[in-house]
């Protein structure tokens, strides 16, 4: 699935393909350094406790999403 890319978030690129493994968790990292609330409420809570740990996110980051998504019972990686 190819989309425009939303320059508050990927500035690299004007499209992105969803389709792409990389170029997703390329987007959802983005999202959830720099996306606004709106942007962040859009992700798939499911598919981001998913690929948490591939994120390589900032710790402090990390640790907030990993609480929060076992909280919601979504997390159960590392």
């Amino acid at each position: 699935m190819q989309t425009r890319s939303m320059r508050h978030i990927i500035w690299s690129t004007d499209t992105l393909d969803l389709d792409d493994p990389f170029q997703r968790r390329l987007f959802i990292r983005q999202t959830l350094l720099h996306g606004r609330t709106e942007d962040v409420r859009r992700l798939d809570k499911a598919e981001l406790a998913a690929i948490l740990d591939e994120l390589n996110l900032p710790e402090p980051v990390y640790q907030l999403w990993k609480r929060y998504l076992t909280r919601l019972g979504l997390y159960v990686g590392r």
